[in-house]
């Protein structure tokens, strides 16, 4: 039987699968960003715990982090900051006394996808996270690819506009600045509309005409199109499948997919482009199956 964490921002949550991959078990505790780095670590030992007594048999366990992970197993460039430098892998292993599979959330995002979700058949899988950071994943006939360096599928730290916004990476103008949450909502008020106001708002408004957040989303389907089209032109997957909070906004999936065919190298897009099946869940689910990737 398999376990699967996902440390998120918030909360942490656990699930336990058995041999046909289905959910038996599932709990879930707050993230103690804030007490620190041992305090994560005894969290996800809890929930390791409390699942496995369960099963009443010795688990394999696989853990979603945020940020990336990078060759050692240190974790860098984490919105959960007391990660950040932290030999997570080296640690948990310790602690659990086992071999621990370690990957960031959209990678884990883009094998739930791929082995049980909008991805399950297609051959390569693009997965992708445009929520409070963008991401992505790649899975090759059912198996992750991670890349020599670890940053396989990492699309949200390539520049889209030179003199675009600073992003935390040290650049600017990364694809993450303007296709994220954040990034979505500050070219927004950048055109003058109102702080206050959070992505489903925006789209309501643009909806109704009013014409900054028209403005915001011609902006951010323009950027998707290209964007995600220099990702199809390298890769051209058999699917591209769409997670996190702005992947809700239903004209990625019709006007966004007109501008990445404007952009794509071919007369036509014959990349699927779909919304993902297993929502919130996506991430500890393909925790749970990183040592079947």
């Amino acid at each position: 039987m398999e376990i699967g964490i996902d440390l998120g921002g918030t909360k942490t949550e656990g699930v336990l699968l058995d041999r046909a991959g289905e959910v038996v078990a599932r709990d879930r505790h707050p993230t103690p960003a804030q007490q620190g780095y041992d305090a994560i670590l005894n969290t996800i030992a809890t929930l390791v715990g409390s699942l496995e007594r369960q099963s009443a048999q010795r688990c394999s366990i696989g853990v979603a982090t945020p940020g990336a992970v990078d060759t050692t197993g240190r974790i860098k460039n984490s919105n959960t900051r007391c990660l950040i430098g932290k030999p997570l892998l080296k640690d948990l292993e310790n602690c659990l006394s086992r071999p621990v599979r370690l990957e960031n959330d959209a990678n884990c995002f883009a094998l739930a996808e791929a082995l049980d979700g909008a991805g399950q058949g297609a051959r390569n899988v693009f997965g992708v996270i445009m929520g409070t950071g963008v991401g992505g994943g790649i899975v090759i006939n059912g198996k992750l690819l991670s890349g020599l360096q670890h940053i396989a599928g990492e699309w949200g730290h390539n520049c889209l506009e030179e003199d675009g916004p600073p992003c935390y990476c040290g650049k600017r103008g990364c694809i993450e600045t303007f296709l994220s949450g954040p990034g979505f909502m500050s070219d927004y008020q950048r055109l003058g509309g109102d702080a206050a106001l959070r992505p489903p708002q925006i789209v309501e408004q643009a909806d109704q005409e009013d014409a900054i957040a028209v403005q915001a989303v011609d902006n951010l389907l323009e950027r998707f199109g290209k964007a995600l089209a220099s990702v199809i032109n390298i890769l051209d997957p058999h699917v591209v499948i769409l997670g996190g909070g702005l992947s809700n906004i239903d004209k990625l999936y019709t006007e966004g997919r007109e501008r990445i065919a404007a952009y794509v190298f071919n007369s036509s897009l014959q990349t699927p482009l779909l919304r993902n099946q297993n929502g919130d869940s996506a991430g500890v689910l393909g925790a749970a199956r990183l040592w079947r990737a």
